[in-house]
């Protein structure tokens, strides 16, 4: 795990303090007034000018960080720019650098796994950005398998086709904004066997199922499928659960959304089969736990 801010230290800053304490040198400040103004000591200063601290090329030929560098020194020197001036400008300037530029393409190469990101990657230290809230969905649904594997009795309410418990992103558009098992799970000789680590964009009946909840008003975030029995259907119902049916054969939005107008408070849609169609039942829930934790009360 590479952290964006060891590649401050590692590469930029080594790299930007050295190109600034060779300008202002060439400006006819000694080394113990460059240290003055770098915050750093006269033998730093010393083995930045004389090149013993190594430098990253990709930096150091950046026409931008050149630019910066001039116009920093030239104020520092002649007193027109404060440090605290410098300082803040160097650091809007790492931000810069640090959404989709040269910092951000240093720290994927360290961390090949940013790249599946795309842009959001750029958005790294934003508490709303995709990368953190994608991540957090992968993690919910890790509990929420965890809880699955753990159910006494879970592989008997897995239907034909198999389950899957799915998890969506805040602002959802489609089925690459969905996570689920890949695969799907499997009732393997009584056994709930899960094949791999929930991925996004890899299940489309049952985020289907979600995005059409939501489409139809619901504010769940995530959905779990289980096998249809008048009996499951009966317990949530006894369990406080709101059920609502919907028409297998209809087309699965606009069926989603007849059943949650008449019920709009539904977090348990069924239907009970149609030609080629297995009856199902589909728990809808704030979070992937809180689907798992349903089935417990089957």
């Amino acid at each position: 795990m590479k952290f964006i801010e060891e590649l401050v230290a590692e590469e930029f800053l080594p790299t930007f303090r050295s190109m600034l304490a060779e300008a202002l040198r060439e400006r006819g400040l000694t080394q113990s007034e460059v240290a003055n103004l770098l915050g750093i000591s006269q033998s730093a200063v010393s083995k930045y000018v004389h090149g013993e601290v190594e430098r990253n090329d990709r930096l150091l030929s950046d026409r931008r960080l050149r630019e910066l560098v001039e116009r920093l020194a030239e104020g520092l020197a002649s007193g027109e720019m404060s440090p605290v001036q410098a300082l803040v400008e160097t650091e809007v300037f790492v931000r810069k650098l640090e959404r989709g530029d040269v910092l951000s393409q240093l720290h994927e190469e360290a961390m090949p796994e940013l790249a599946e990101y795309g842009d959001d990657r750029f958005a790294i230290h934003d508490p709303e950005s995709n990368v953190r809230a994608a991540e957090q969905v992968l993690a919910s649904l890790r509990r929420g398998v965890r809880i699955l594997e753990n159910t006494d009795g879970f592989s008997d309410q897995i239907p034909a086709v198999g389950s899957n418990l799915v998890e969506c992103l805040p602002d959802a558009a489609g089925i690459e904004d969905v996570a689920a098992v890949p695969g799907r799970i499997l009732d393997l000789e009584g056994t709930t066997t899960v094949p791999g680590d929930p991925e996004f964009g890899v299940s489309e009946h049952v985020a289907s199922v979600l995005l059409a909840a939501r489409a139809g008003g619901s504010d769940a975030r995530a959905a779990l499928n289980v096998r249809y029995d008048p009996d499951i259907v009966e317990t949530l119902t006894d369990a406080g659960y709101t059920t609502a049916e919907f028409d297998a054969e209809a087309d699965l939005e606009s069926a989603i959304a007849d059943a949650l107008s008449e019920a709009p408070d539904a977090d348990v849609l069924y239907q009970t089969g149609g030609f080629g169609v297995e009856p199902i039942v589909y728990v809808l829930a704030a979070d992937g736990p809180t689907a798992a934790r349903a089935v417990r009360e089957l």
